[in-house]
């Protein structure tokens, strides 16, 4: 069975005080009634959370995240050898001070790496999140859409964790919609970098170029009519085309990036120019 890992095991038999588990290889490892709850029958299989601390232990709650995967996880206390923060389970997940990248705070969430100890086989987390992203091999390219955990914001953007393997950035200028540290979002690859590194985008490729060509079209409309457009939300497909020549879809695209950029307003009854643009 696989240490830190959700594991099927098979119910192989039981006693007054609970049930023994089985994995394909034969090993056992026993689930108490008080732990479960209820009762369960042998001859079926049954998902539990196996780790290691100073013994192995078994349950039946799901972490927020297993060995090897990224999670953002509250810090619950400090101490002089390192934080314990919840993941999940009845006992917090220990960060050795080693392991920490920055002052931690009681009940702030920061990003964590869930890995074993190759020495003791315990269960830890960190923070040195270039230890565990990979920079070689990488199976994404140019166009994919992607796993984004966003983590941290620097001058030139946002990094984030890509499909729980490696590590990009958004720059600045390629964000176009709010989003925010901790966030779990779909992105696309810009550029994978010879080193490794990768530029991300929050919109398919092209998309800025298309919003920004519908925006002029959408502001230029605006403007012909006098300052008013009596296009809203609830006007037809056929209506948004015939005013302006935009789908739908491209219509409130365009019109949620120039509410963004202060250019109009929209109100119940279609959208305005904001004065002096």
């Amino acid at each position: 069975m696989e240490n830190g890992k959700i594991n099927k095991l098979d119910i192989v038999r039981k006693d007054q005080k609970g049930f023994y588990l089985q994995d394909k290889k034969g090993k056992e490892i026993f689930l108490s009634k008080e732990e479960i709850g209820k009762d369960l029958e042998t001859g079926t299989s049954i998902d539990v959370f196996v780790y290691k601390d100073r013994s192995q232990k078994i349950s039946t709650r799901m972490p927020f995240a297993q060995v090897d995967e990224f999670a953002f996880l509250k810090v619950k206390f400090l101490t002089d050898q390192g934080a314990y923060v919840d993941w999940g389970l009845e006992k917090e997940l220990f960060v050795p001070l080693e392991e920490q990248m920055e002052e931690l705070k009681e009940d702030s969430s920061y990003l964590f790496f869930v890995f074993e100890d190759e020495d003791t086989g315990a269960i830890r987390g960190s923070q040195r999140v270039e230890d565990f992203v990979f920079a070689d091999e990488i199976d994404v390219k140019r166009g994919d859409e992607v796993d984004l955990l966003l983590y941290r914001e620097s001058n030139l953007g946002i990094n984030a964790v890509v499909n729980n393997l490696y590590q990009g950035l958004i720059f600045k200028s390629d964000i176009h919609k709010e989003v925010k540290v901790g966030d779990q979002v779909k992105g696309y690859i810009k550029q994978v970098r010879e080193d490794g590194k990768i530029d991300l985008l929050l919109e398919p490729l092209g998309y800025k170029k298309s919003v920004e060509s519908n925006t002029d079209v959408l502001l230029k409309a605006i403007k012909k009519a006098g300052e008013f457009l009596p296009l809203t939300d609830k006007s037809t497909p056929e209506e948004v085309k015939k005013s302006i020549g935009l789908s739908k879809k491209a219509f409130k695209r365009a019109a949620g990036h120039l509410y963004k950029k202060k250019l109009i307003e929209i109100r119940n009854d279609g959208l305005y120019l904001v004065k002096n643009t």
